[in-house]
């Protein structure tokens, strides 16, 4: 059991409502806006609509849960942790993470080979990322969060090698404003995802940030690497829309 202020349940309770509001916000933004890119532009944004959504129906649960665990006695809330399910976060990343690197290959207009080959690594890696994270998050024991967290980050580090090595290859083709806008996508996806595996570690260092803490710095990381993120994605679709001579006026 733990003690929470008044502020505290408060503070944690109306970052989920915000991040809810931002993901619904975000969700109808990017249905409406796919008829202002070219068509081939426009399953980034369809997807980027779907992490969304399955981001605020998680969040959502989360919130359910989080009331749930707690209970207010004598001006005061008694949160359970045991009644808290902090695994929606890891179902919620295991859907979403690979479709954010889809959204970044997508958005590229690569060939269907080339678009292929870069997704199935991708999503094999990033799903393989969450599901060796996952038994770690809840080890008692320095040994299993270290040995779950090594492994976790094998896939995690190739993860970025192809980010870096033939994603980079194609960004720098693309050249000018686009690809300035798709290394600034793919920094954005590195800083977000470093928080989690920070956080993971912080026990490991004599460190705590607190349920507090942590629940607000997932939120705000959340909102940044899903709702931040695919509207970035659309500033680059309506770009390259705009570089193939696209016009609002003819569609």
């Amino acid at each position: 059991m733990e003690t929470l202020s008044l502020e505290q349940y408060g503070v944690v309770y109306n970052m989920f409502s915000f991040t809810i509001a931002s993901m619904l916000g975000a969700f109808a933004f990017f249905i409406l806006a796919r008829e202002r890119v070219a068509p081939k532009y426009r399953i980034s944004l369809i997807v980027s609509a779907i992490v969304v959504g399955i981001a605020g129906y998680h969040y959502f649960r989360i919130m359910g849960s989080w009331e749930h665990a707690t209970e207010y006695v004598n001006g005061a809330y008694s949160f359970n942790v045991d009644l808290f399910n902090d695994a929606y976060r890891y179902v919620d990343w295991l859907l979403t993470v690979p479709l954010l690197l889809a959204e970044l290959i997508l958005v590229m207009g690569l060939s269907r080979q080339k678009s292929e080959g870069l997704l199935t690594k991708l999503i094999i890696a990033a799903t393989a990322m969450i599901v060796l994270g996952y038994p770690g998050e809840g080890a008692a024991e320095a040994s299993s969060i270290i040995l779950w967290g090594v492994l976790s980050s094998i896939p995690f580090a190739y993860i970025l090698y192809i980010l870096w090595g033939e994603v980079g290859q194609v960004i720098d083709e693309q050249g000018g404003r686009v690809g300035l806008l798709l290394k600034n996508a793919r920094w954005l996806l590195l800083a977000t995802w470093g928080f989690y595996p920070i956080t993971y570690a912080l026990p490991l260092l004599g460190a705590d940030v607190g349920l507090i803490g942590m629940q607000i710095g997932y939120a705000i990381a959340d909102v940044l690497a899903k709702a931040g993120f695919g509207v970035l994605i659309y500033i680059i679709a309506r770009n390259k829309s705009d570089n193939d001579g696209y016009s609002l006026e003819i569609a």
